[in-house]
């Protein structure tokens, strides 16, 4: 994976969302977030936004966190908007704020492997190798058009640091 440090203003947003933890993730059976993203994309939501600002640019975020890995959060996606006024029936905002990143960038792979991987490969990892120490603010994974063909999926994941 390719790493580069950022910072990225402040990104408006509006989705749909579910609360879990990762060892919830790993038993089918209790497993939230794939439930949610197949209702974002079989019920189409994102076609019920108004205000997007890159159409078909899907954000998967991870925030409100109780603790760290181990606790549990709040998984959103949805699409960055210009306004969060006039939200979508049944439909949440969220605005990351400004912060300082680690921005990762996958090699293309099958989904959900290639997240999957990506997302091992960063808890493995140190704060020195990190760059700094994880905020638990908000992380996230952006699936643009490197993401059509599930065969082949590029993504960027960016883990928030502390100032």
């Amino acid at each position: 994976m390719k790493q580069k440090m950022t910072q990225l203003n402040e990104i408006k947003l509006v989705g749909i969302t579910c609360r879990t933890n990762n060892s919830l993730e790993m038993d089918p059976e209790t497993a939230q977030i794939g439930t949610t993203l197949q209702k974002y994309f079989s019920e189409n939501l994102a076609a019920k936004l108004t205000n997007r600002k890159n159409p078909g640019t899907t954000y998967c975020v991870y925030t409100e966190y109780e603790s760290d890995v181990t606790g549990d959060y709040t998984y959103f996606i949805g699409e960055e908007v210009n306004s969060l006024e006039a939200l979508p029936e049944g439909m949440f905002a969220l605005t990351i704020p400004t912060q300082n990143y680690t921005k990762f960038t996958t090699k293309a792979g099958s989904m959900p492997m290639v997240c999957i991987s990506a997302w091992q490969e960063i808890w493995a990892m140190s704060p020195q190798d990190l760059g700094g120490q994880r905020a638990y603010a908000a992380d996230f994974e952006i699936y643009d058009n490197r993401a059509v063909d599930p065969r082949k999926t590029i993504l960027d994941i960016y883990i928030g640091l502390k100032e």
